[in-house]
């Protein structure tokens, strides 16, 4: 399949349901910028922590709109939404048909944004994978129509000096079977990397991993797996400009972290939203 070309991370989504709040004061306790909420076209409302070549969204609904976030409920919470950048919405629904995969017919989204010139309407088009395809959670696409109202330099600079996702973490008993859905999306061009506990692929700046639920407790601590052995995003990790900035603003705040002993800063799912959030130094 070439139409999708090679992936590229663009988003990821975080499932808050009904708990907005909470966890917009969460997430800032890690050091994390925060745009104005925001209220989609379909109900739901959403808060982003803006990077350089993606972006993280904590996705919710407010009491009067709970009828609107039914799909929200009944998904699971925490890492829901494991999102790749695309150009051509059109297109790319033709071409995942075309390698034998079902979508969804690509739909419109829009939410106001405010900036320093006023309110302005932040435009999306969307391809969703058949959610049969996808176990516990979501895969689609996102096509950004004004990525000049997501993209601002005044959102990108965060406490805990992060600048990029570098990697989404889903959990799976058989991590190459898992995998094999993304190879017949992107082609079999699309090589598997093998890593410990199971296999990888490159997604722009990112890196998507499946790996079973025993090497990921091993290297997250306690994380929400399945019981029947199907597929669970479960983590992130996270590339800041300075792992001492980070660790104060985690003391600052009284939130836990642990340090494994391999360089890194890994804060437990139970401390961050419902997901666990392992930070790297930058290479200098």
């Amino acid at each position: 399949m070439s139409g999708t070309s090679a992936p590229t991370l663009d988003h990821v989504v975080i499932n808050v349901r009904g708990e907005l709040d909470e966890a917009s004061a969460q997430w800032q306790k890690l050091g994390f910028t925060l745009t104005e909420r925001g209220h989609h076209s379909r109900g739901t409302s959403n808060h982003l922590s803006v990077f350089q070549e993606n972006y993280l969204e904590l996705l919710g609904f407010e009491p009067n709109n709970a009828h609107s976030g039914q799909d929200l409920v009944n998904a699971p919470k925490g890492l829901n939404g494991l999102v790749f950048k695309t150009t051509n919405a059109e297109k790319l629904f033709d071409d995942i048909q075309a390698a034998g995969l079902r979508a969804e017919e690509p739909r419109a989204l829009q939410r106001p944004v405010r900036i320093s010139t006023g309110v302005q309407e932040a435009r999306f088009r969307t391809v969703h994978l058949g959610a049969e395809l996808v176990r516990n959670g979501r895969t689609y696409f996102c096509e950004h129509l004004t990525p000049e109202l997501v993209w601002r330099d005044e959102w990108q600079t965060h406490a805990n000096g992060v600048t990029d996702l570098t990697g989404f973490i889903i959990t799976s008993a058989q991590p190459l079977h898992t995998a094999e859905l993304y190879q017949q999306l992107f082609g079999p061009q699309r090589v598997l990397e093998t890593i410990d506990g199971g296999v990888a692929f490159q997604a722009g700046r990112a890196r998507v991993q499946f790996i079973t639920p025993a090497t990921a407790e091993a290297r997250f601590g306690p994380l929400e797996t399945t019981h029947d052995g199907s597929e669970r995003n479960v983590a992130l990790t996270l590339e800041t400009r300075s792992l001492d900035a980070l660790r104060a603003v985690l003391v600052r705040n009284h939130v836990s972290f642990v340090e494994p002993g391999d360089g890194t800063v890994v804060v437990r799912a139970t401390d961050a939203v419902g997901v666990a959030l392992q930070f790297t130094s930058a290479p200098h």
